[in-house]
Parts: structure tokens; sequence; C-alpha cells
């Protein structure tokens, strides 16, 4: 028998969730190349618009040094950002709780900056009220490697799925002849080392088929 936590991620089961993604928070990360940090959100955000699977972004304090959502992220997702008054937590926030639970999805593909307090806080909270938490760390980012690897132990702990962004298209894709596999394998090519072995493997397919 399997319940949310054994299932596999689908466009139809999740949400995602990109939290405080700001570029005044982002300048300060060094535990990731801001380039490949850079590339990785856009791979996750072009992965849930591609898949259809809803998002909810959320900001801190956006009007202070903490600054605003990284358009890379609103170019993709829209330009609606929950703007939290003070709550550190996001799970505190009434407004981007009450936009997860509007989408009727336990399982939350969750990123965020930085990783030991915008992405941990609410992925303890979302999972001790029995949600299903995929944190996404390579779409995260923090101060250094040691208070990364601190989070991320922290959270395996309490049953939150540790995981890269690459790994969630593959679960969210499943199989490469669904109707989103060949826009789901181009998303993987455009962010990531695979473009070559995606690029031979479209070598191999048929050309379509022409209207005469």
């Amino acid at each position: 028998m399997t319940d949310k936590f054994s299932e596999f991620l689908t466009p139809d089961n999740a949400v995602l969730a990109m939290i405080d993604h700001q570029t005044g928070l982002l300048a300060s990360v060094r535990d990731i190349q801001p380039e490949t940090l850079r590339k990785n959100i856009n791979g996750l955000t072009n992965m849930a618009k591609t898949a259809g699977i809803p998002s909810v972004v959320t900001a801190s304090l956006a009007e202070g040094p903490n600054g605003p959502i990284l358009s890379d992220i609103t170019n993709v997702l829209g330009k609606t950002v929950i703007n939290r008054s003070g709550e550190i937590n996001a799970w505190d926030s009434p407004e981007f709780k009450t936009a997860i639970e509007a989408t009727g999805r336990k399982k939350i593909i969750m990123a965020g900056i930085v990783t030991d307090v915008c992405l941990l806080f609410p992925a303890l909270s979302a999972v001790a009220e029995g949600y299903d938490v995929y944190a996404v760390v390579d779409a995260s980012g923090t101060w250094d490697e040691v208070t990364r690897d601190a989070a991320m132990l922290r959270m395996s702990q309490a049953g939150v799925k540790v995981t890269t962004w690459a790994s969630v298209l593959a679960e969210v894709m499943n199989d490469w002849r669904s109707n989103q596999g060949y826009p789901l394998g181009g998303v993987l090519a455009g962010h990531t080392a695979y473009g070559l072995v995606y690029e031979s493997y479209l070598a191999t397919q048929p050309e379509p088929e022409t209207a005469e």
C-alpha cells in the first residue's frame, strides 16, 4: 500500500514553493557558484511551468535590504508574489499557507534562500502538518557549505526529502513517451550538461510527418 510519502511526484500531485529568492539574499550565497545557482533556479521553475505544476512564490521584506524576487523567477512563474510582512518562517504566513492549501496538493517541491532558514523552517513546519516536502538544495543557497550541510541533516532527520532539481524533473517526467517527455527533456538539456545527450537522442528520432 502506498501513501503520499512513498508515491512518486507527478504533475498532478505537487506544488512548487519558491521562498525568498531575493536579490539581496542571493548576493550573500557562498556555498554554490552564482551562475550555477541561477541556472538551477531557472531549470526548476521552467520544469514546473512545462509540467503544469502550480507554484507559490513568496518574499520577506521585499522593500528592505532583502530586495525583490529574482526576475528569472517572476518571468517564468508570473508576477504574483506573496510579500510577507515579517514572518521569517514562510509557513507562519497565512497568505502563503493558504496558497499552498488552495492547490489541494500534499507534495511540496520547495527551494529557498537561505537554505538554513528560508528553506529549512517551512520544510520542517510543513512536514509536521503531514505534507511531503522535497527540499531542492541545488536551487537554494546559503552562507557556506557547513551551514548547508547542517540544514540538510536536520531536514533529513525530520523526514524532508533532500533532492536536486534534475532529479525532481526526472521523477515528474517518469517516461520519455509521455506527452511531457520531450519538453521536459528539453528543459534538462537547456540547463545541464545533458544537452549533448539530448541532442544525440533527438538525432535518432524519425522526422515528423508533414501534411501534403
